[in-house]
């Protein structure tokens, strides 16, 4: 016991998490996510509505400890309309909300208070872009008539990436991929990702999409990078800001924002493709 106890401390350390809150908080995500697309597709809706809520709202917090001030009500307001509009409308719904409500939120912003304004609307345009506007994507994956193995194809795309860059990055993680940005990332997990994430979207695609197997392999691919770019991203806001985690509400993982970073960069890539796939039916 004092053996296990040992190598899973030195897991942790090595891993920067803690290693078995990580598995369970991810087991519990994955079975809420399933549940919902597969048999209550507004449900589903609704999940990913609070999870851009949660987001935004440590989005700002983190902003407000970086002396950025923001809004916190009105970006959640145009994060909510641009969710409606996804699901109502697909993907002109959402260009569309997407036009009006940056411009809304910034004279809100400008009335509300105009010091620092070029500072504070860029963050908030760059908060309405990164959560809301790329969770969107995520619903016009589901809502669908293919819609849950559409969202199963990106959950095992980000969760290949991200479990077996976690594991060959602490079995064997001796290079950084981005040193200045996100110390933890080696390039050993990144190849490791490439190769199970390959192999994992292979499957998937022949299995659950019915699709060529070598399709999903350089979708595979595709997706490796948008994953890793997406958490680099969050990890890059987290330095500027000089901040750790996003929160604290997911035990093992930080907060919301950092559970799906990975997956807002690589939902809209996925949806062009999969788009792209019907439009030329390959």
């Amino acid at each position: 016991m004092d053996d296990l106890h040992a190598l899973n401390e030195a897991i942790n350390k090595r891993a920067g998490r803690k290693l078995l809150p990580s598995i369970a908080v991810s087991l519990a995500l994955l079975a809420a996510v399933f549940s919902t697309v597969y048999f209550v597709p507004v449900a589903f809706a609704f999940l990913i509505w609070v999870a851009v809520m949660l987001a935004t709202r440590e989005l700002v917090d983190a902003y407000k400890q970086g002396g950025i001030d923001l809004p916190k009500i009105p970006l959640q307001i145009a994060g909510t309309a641009l969710l409606i509009s996804a699901w109502n409308g697909r993907i002109s719904g959402l260009a569309v909300a997407m036009a009006i409500a940056i411009p809304n939120v910034l004279v809100f912003m400008l009335f509300q208070n105009p010091k620092d304004f070029v500072r504070r609307g860029a963050s908030a345009a760059f908060a309405i872009f990164y959560i809301p506007f790329l969770a969107g994507f995520i619903l016009l994956l589901s809502h669908v008539d293919n819609g849950p193995e559409r969202i199963l194809t990106l959950v095992v795309l980000v969760a290949c990436n991200d479990t077996f860059a976690y594991i060959f990055g602490v079995l064997l993680g001796r290079h950084p991929l981005a040193p200045h940005i996100s110390p933890k990332k080696t390039w050993e997990g990144f190849i490791g990702s490439v190769l199970a994430t390959t192999i994992g979207s292979a499957l998937v695609f022949t299995l659950a999409l019915e699709k060529d197997w070598w399709i999903g392999a350089a979708i595979g691919l595709m997706a490796v990078v948008t994953a890793t770019c997406g958490d680099l991203i969050e990890s890059a806001v987290k330095r500027d800001l000089s901040i750790k985690d996003m929160g604290t509400l997911l035990p093992g993982h930080g907060g919301i924002l950092d559970r799906i970073d990975s997956a807002l960069f690589t939902g809209p890539a996925v949806w062009f493709v999969l788009e792209a796939i019907k439009h030329f039916n390959l």
